[in-house]
Parts: C-alpha cells; structure tokens; sequence
C-alpha cells in the first residue's frame, strides 16, 4: 500500500482511531475530522489520541503525517477548507451519532448529523473531485430480518430505529452521489464492534464494568438475543482491504457486510465475562427496550470474495483483549 493521503471522519472515535493507527502504521498521511462530542465522555476521545501519537512514537513516525480537526461535519465551509488543504485520495466517513436507544429519545440530532452530515461530506467530495468514498454503515439497517444470515441484497425497508433508518438514508445519498458524479463508493454494514477502546454506551464494556464495581448488570428480556460480535482488528482489518480494492475499482457502488459471521446469546456473552474476570455478575431483568433487534448474522461471502476479509478472533480471545484493556484505563 502506497502513501495515500486518506481522511477519516470520526477518526477519534472507537473504530475510527483504531483505523487510524493501522493507516499510520501502513505509511499513509492522515487528516482526522472530529467534533469530539459528549454522547459520551470525550475525555476518552482525548485518550485514543493520545494512544495514536504514542503508538507513532513509538514507531518514530512524523507527526506531520497525522492531522486533527476538531470541527463538526455538518459545518459544510470547514469541511471544504479542509478538502481542499489537501489532496485527499480516499475517504472513510465513520462520524455519526451511533447508538439505537439514544436515537429513539433523539431522532433529530441523529437525522441532523448522520444524513445532513453525510450530504454536506458528499457535496464536498463532489467539488473537490475526490473520486473514492467508503461509508461506515451499521447491521442494524437489517431491521427484524427473518432471513438467516443477513445478506447484502436483502430488502433493508424495515429499520426499527431512527438510528437504523438514518444510515439507511445515507446509504441512498451515496448511491445517487455515486452514480450522478461517478464516485467509487462503499458502504460496510458492521455487525456489532467491540474490543479495546469500546464505546461506553456498548453492552460489553457496560456489562464489564458493572461486573468489576459490584453493580446490578441489567437484562433486556429473556437473554436470548443474539448478536453477531465483530473484534474491532477484525473490523479494522475489512476496512483496510475495502481500501485496496477501492483503489483498484472504477465506476463502482457496493454494500459489503463485515461481521463475524456467528451469534452469540446475550446471556452466554455474560457468562464469558464472568468466566474471565472470576466474578459473578448480578443480573437484573427488564423488558426488551424499543429499537432492539432479535439478532444479528452476517453473511460475510460476499466480502470474503471480493475483500478478501476471513475475520479471525474468537469471542472469547476478543472480550479478553477488551477486559485487559479496560482494567489499565479503570486505574
């Protein structure tokens, strides 16, 4: 892989730093676009930055090849000024308001950012000319899909969220800004990411750490819920090879899911994180929450032909990874 000069929005975030460090690590220049919100605590926005410049410290890396704006991407003139500071060749937009509950008490923001986002990122890639585009997406577009695994030429028109329904829409955007101004575009379905860095807000890194203070864990429903895990190098790993074959790629729009490809029973991910941190969790039951889907499953073939992506990380080897993580930022 070549040096590229590669954007990535969101690039402070959980799957966005963790990208950011393997771009790094490859040779390529990096602008980083993130408005470093509070939906959840930015001070740990503030730490995976401070992870990225150690980790190119490490590897004596120039700093000049890591560039960071804290600017919002619904701010259309900022983000223009930045496209055109640069000669970007390729950009991976993964800033958004993320999360289905939150989305449900707050549909505007969600619309606001994700989709008025998107559009504005879209009309700037358009007037800077910049030809290649992969757009973050979310298996939750699947709605209830009764159809197992979930495939990419699935019917996606039952989203129960507004989360859902959001990255649904920008999906769409892409299409119609790909086929009016020829932009290579792909969308990644991610099937629920974890591991080092997680969003607070996710199950794991919740349910680890009510585990480890000794505080109730709660369980929507009957525990049987499934969801298909995706370890966050897994994750990383998809979207580097997206790159590679963007590159190679002319006058293409594809949806690529990259997942796991097997369930795991909310319950039994309890029982993992017992089984690691040697400590019972106290469990409470609630109703199943609005929003939440049955399970997830991804039908990785069409990825794995065309990407190249065979993801590799056990559950349990993952929610390891995630624990010794989070017991070294507990301190």
């Amino acid at each position: 892989m070549g040096m590229n000069t590669i954007l990535v929005t969101g690039g402070a975030g959980f799957i966005g730093s963790s990208l950011v460090d393997k771009l790094l690590e490859k040779g390529n220049k990096v602008v980083v676009i993130d408005n470093f919100n509070d939906y959840y605590d930015p001070k740990l926005k503030e730490r995976n930055i401070m992870d990225i410049m150690k980790n190119m410290d490490k590897l004596n890396m120039d700093h000049d090849n890591l560039k960071i704006y804290r600017q919002d991407i619904r701010n259309a003139i900022k983000t223009d000024e930045v496209l055109k500071n640069y000669k970007i060749d390729i950009i991976i937009h993964l800033a958004a308001m993320a999360g289905v509950r939150y989305s449900i008490e707050a549909p505007q923001i969600y619309y606001d950012v994700n989709v008025n986002g998107t559009l504005n990122l879209l009309e700037c890639v358009r007037k800077n000319n910049i030809k290649k585009l992969i757009f973050g997406s979310s298996s939750s577009i699947y709605g209830n899909n009764k159809k197992i695994p979930f495939s990419e030429d699935d019917s996606v028109d039952h989203p129960i969220s507004p989360y859902a329904a959001s990255k649904k829409a920008c999906e769409l955007l892409c299409y119609a800004y790909h086929y009016l101004y020829d932009i290579d575009i792909a969308c990644l379905r991610f099937f629920t990411v974890y591991g080092p860095r997680q969003r607070p807000d996710l199950a794991i890194h919740k349910f680890t750490k009510a585990i480890i203070l000794e505080e109730t864990v709660p369980i929507y429903g009957n525990g049987l819920t499934e969801r298909d895990y995706t370890y966050i190098d897994d994750i990383v790993d998809g979207i580097m090879k997206t790159i590679n074959w963007i590159k190679k790629e002319d006058n293409r729009y594809e949806i690529f899911n990259l997942g796991e490809s097997r369930t795991i029973p909310l319950n039994e991910m309890v029982a993992i994180i017992e089984k690691i941190l040697c400590k019972k969790a106290n469990t409470y039951h609630f109703p199943m929450q609005d929003g939440d889907m049955e399970r997830t499953f991804a039908d990785i073939s069409k990825a794995s032909k065309f990407l190249g992506y065979f993801p590799n990380k056990t559950f349990e080897d993952g929610v390891a990874e995630f624990i010794k993580w989070f017991e070294a930022i507990l301190v």
